[in-house]
């Protein structure tokens, strides 16, 4: 039952945003009681938290399992966003914005989470671009990993890209496709291409 009452949570507070949605709107979905949410967790803020490490959680065994596929790095890349948007939806309601506001320890554990996960991929990432001839040898190693990390995290900053009509989903495609072509090599073009061409 408890796992059942995270993803009905998560699917509801991604989709809605974590402050939007109320335990009695995630008792009706799942035709409970209240008291049974309660009975698993405290409160809100202690089902925020747990929901959060979950899906965080989730999101790491698949960003793992596609690494384990050991794609060239630009599939690499472009198949851990497929894989990560699907999971996150078209977000409407800005959930890491209600998270970050109303939530924000909850908020920098998360964030922490993200980094140090991606940090460590997109590192490797970045050395097997270079070694394999699909990213230029002479882009700077630390830049271009923190770049695009800097990039991932920003792009959920509504200051900047609220105004923008751009779903996450588009956003995340466009600065994919921005960063790519900044440390492509001539071969990681035309596989960039390809890929393009067939979305």
């Amino acid at each position: 039952m408890k796992e059942k009452i995270l993803n009905k949570s998560a699917e509801l507070f991604l989709e809605y945003g974590f402050k939007s949605v109320t335990m009695d709107e995630i008792a009706t979905e799942l035709a409970v009681s209240k008291k049974t949410i309660y009975t698993y967790f405290n409160n809100k803020s202690k089902l925020v938290e747990e929901v959060s490490k979950f899906v965080t959680h989730q999101i790491h065994q698949q960003i793992d399992t596609v690494i384990a596929q050991q794609l060239n790095p630009i599939d690499e890349l472009f198949e851990i966003k497929r894989t990560v948007m699907k999971r996150l939806k078209d977000e409407k309601s800005s959930p890491q914005y209600q998270l970050e506001k109303y939530y924000p320890e909850i908020y920098q554990w998360c964030r922490k989470s993200q980094f140090n996960k991606m940090l460590d991929c997109v590192k490797d990432n970045v050395n097997r671009g270079i070694s394999g001839g699909w990213y230029r040898p002479e882009i700077h190693r630390i830049f271009t990993v923190r770049i695009y990390i800097s990039g991932m995290f920003n792009l959920k900053d509504e200051a900047f890209f609220k105004a923008t009509d751009l779903s996450q989903k588009q956003l995340y495609e466009e600065f994919l496709k921005y960063h790519m072509r900044s440390i492509v090599t001539d071969q990681g073009l035309e596989r960039l291409k390809e890929i393009e061409k067939n979305q």
